[in-house]
């Protein structure tokens, strides 16, 4: 189980705990809206003892530099104890 955390738009600050399969979470969250809508994109996860801790999600209208500075402010690394780890793409 890891925390989903979420930068910007309606749902900025809110939490969630979310399963995930594979070494990395979802590149979207909701993963498959099918709705059309634009999604929240990861922006980057923290590893603790080898698993996802934590994955933060940027706004669809929210660029890089901005979330990386409300990310940093936050310091949900320090939180969860984990190493942010960059998004592969």
């Amino acid at each position: 189980m890891m925390r989903a955390l979420f930068v910007g738009g309606t749902v900025d600050n809110s939490e969630l705990d979310m399963e995930i399969q594979g070494a990395q979470p979802p590149m979207h969250y909701p993963e498959n809206s099918g709705g059309g809508r634009p999604r929240y994109r990861l922006h980057h996860f923290g590893v603790r003892d080898g698993e996802v801790a934590y994955a933060v999600y940027r706004a669809p209208e929210m660029d890089e530099a901005e979330a990386e500075r409300i990310a940093g402010e936050r310091d949900y690394p320090r939180r969860f104890n984990a190493t942010p780890t960059p998004v592969m793409s």
